[in-house]
Order: structure tokens, then sequence, then C-alpha cells
């Protein structure tokens, strides 16, 4: 996100050593970190077995419809300002089976005090749902930390950052925690890097965010909702947010999916050619204050 008009370049390229200081994990439901070795295995063997999990579920979340409910807000102390930008839209397939980005939900936006940047789109379907796959893991460091209990589960902890920043490219910096019996991750809190530098004294900064995932299809854990809450300190001033995303009505294609226009049902032919509504067909549900976890 940027403050209109001024900006400020922070290359982040942390050691691992640091970034425990620097990101703070959340530490709600969570059990205590036990920092002994893999027990029946080894930390090489986890981390193969989780991106190769990773890379097979990231071609299985491609064939599945959804929708994604984003809210950014900025706030005053704990309290919304009255900037918001909001947008619902559901990811389907054509006649052809080619995804469709259909929008239900966009009220003008009312942000002011920051600007919504391509990067932020970018970040927000591709960076937020973090994925770490086998065709990726040399790209970066990956620091074992220990064990410790999400809720019921079992996962190991790891610190990841890039080895380097190459071109325009994006990553993500933090901690991932990987379930021990799917090995695929169920929960990430970090942030994309880095922030970025357009032009002179003109800034693109990026939130620190928590994803939850939840096993959806009795195999697959999928992304069902990310939280940011955090100040980001532009040359100019501290502006706070709020960003919520929340993912839901997981269906994969292929099986009996109803997509509705107007009240009614939308065949596959005519997918492409509908117009965008103005507003939702149903209200989207109110944010909670804390996402279910992942059982």
């Amino acid at each position: 996100m940027i403050f209109p008009f001024r900006y400020v370049y922070i290359r982040l390229m942390l050691p691992l050593i640091l970034m425990f200081v620097l990101l703070p994990v959340v530490r709600a439901q969570e059990g205590t970190l036990d920092k002994s070795e893999p027990k029946g295995t080894t930390v090489e063997e986890v981390i193969k077995r989780f991106a190769a999990k990773e890379k097979e579920f990231q071609a299985a979340r491609d064939l599945y419809t959804y929708r994604q409910d984003v809210k950014v807000q900025t706030l005053e102390g704990e309290t919304p300002d009255g900037g918001e930008y909001r947008q619902v839209f559901d990811v389907s397939f054509d006649d052809k089976g080619h995804k469709v980005r259909t929008v239900v939900f966009a009220p003008q936006t009312t942000l002011a005090r920051v600007v919504m940047t391509t990067e932020d789109f970018d970040d927000i379907e591709n960076r937020l749902p973090f994925v770490l796959t086998s065709d990726e893991i040399g790209e970066y460091d990956i620091l074992y930390i220990g064990q410790q209990k999400q809720d019921e589960l079992s996962t190991y902890v790891f610190d990841i950052a890039p080895k380097q920043i190459a071109g325009k490219k994006r990553y993500f910096q933090g901690r991932i925690w990987v379930d021990d019996h799917d090995f695929q991750i169920v929960k990430t809190y970090g942030k994309t890097v880095p922030d970025i530098k357009k032009k002179k004294n003109q800034e693109n900064l990026f939130p620190k965010f928590t994803t939850w995932r939840e096993q959806i299809d009795g195999k697959y854990w999928f992304p069902t909702y990310t939280r940011a809450e955090d100040t980001l300190k532009f040359a100019i001033g501290d502006v706070k947010i709020r960003e919520i995303v929340k993912y839901t009505n997981y269906q994969r294609f292929g099986s009996k999916v109803t997509i509705t226009y107007q009240g009614e049902e939308v065949k596959k032919s005519d997918q492409k050619q509908q117009p965008e509504p103005d507003k939702p067909q149903d209200k989207p549900e109110q944010d909670k204050p804390q996402p279910e976890k992942p059982q």
C-alpha cells in the first residue's frame, strides 16, 4: 500500500536469526514450542515431504471454485476511521474449463490515507494464501524451529526467508506451521517482501498477516481466513490498517456447482457474458473477531 505521493524504499533481506525479533508470532491457540528434532524422521525429509505435498495441493486448488471476500480498512487506534476498500468475487469456470473471476460486490473505495497498488492486489491473490512447493524451496532459506500444537494439530515449525531478491519477483518471509500427519502448511505468519521504492521519496509498504487453513475435502488444507493488523511506517507518517480476506464455498469443478445471477441459475455457456451485478445475491457475513482454526 502506498501513502499518496510519498514513499521510501526498504529492502528486506533480513537474516533468519533476526526474523523472530522483527516478525513476532501470534500466540493465540498455540502450545509450547518444543525445540527437539523430529522423531522418526529428519528435518530434510520433512521439508521434502511438505514441499511435494504443497505442489500437489497447488495443482488441486486450481480445480476448485470459491468465493473471496476482501476488506481493507484504515484505523484510528482500534477503530475504523471510515476509509475502506471492499470487494467480493467468485472464482468459477467457463464452458471451456478456464477460470473466470466474477465480481459480485464492489462499492466505491473510501480509502483516503493509503492507496491500493498492483502489488497489493497481486499479494491478495497469490501470496496471502501462501504455498511453498518443491519448485520454490530452492529460493528460500528454511530454518527448523521445533514442534508446536496449533489447537489440536501437531505441527512442525519453520522460519523462512528468500535467499535473495530477484528482479521484481515478490516473496514471503516469516513462519509456517506444517501438519505432521498430512505434511501441508496449516498456518502462515509473516509478510510479503520487499517493500518497494518506485520513485524518489515514494513508498509501497506491506503489512504482516496471518493465514489459517482448514481441511476442506478430507485431503487438502485450503486457506480460509487471512487477517492483517499492522502499522505501516511511512516517512510522512504512520498509518494503521486492518485487512481481512475470507475464502468460502470451495467446490471442486465438475461437482454439482450451481451459479446464480439475480435469482436465476446461470448456465456455463452464459457465465462469461453475464454482467457484473451491483451488489451480491447474499450479503457476505460480518467479520468475526477471530477465525475458526483448523481442527
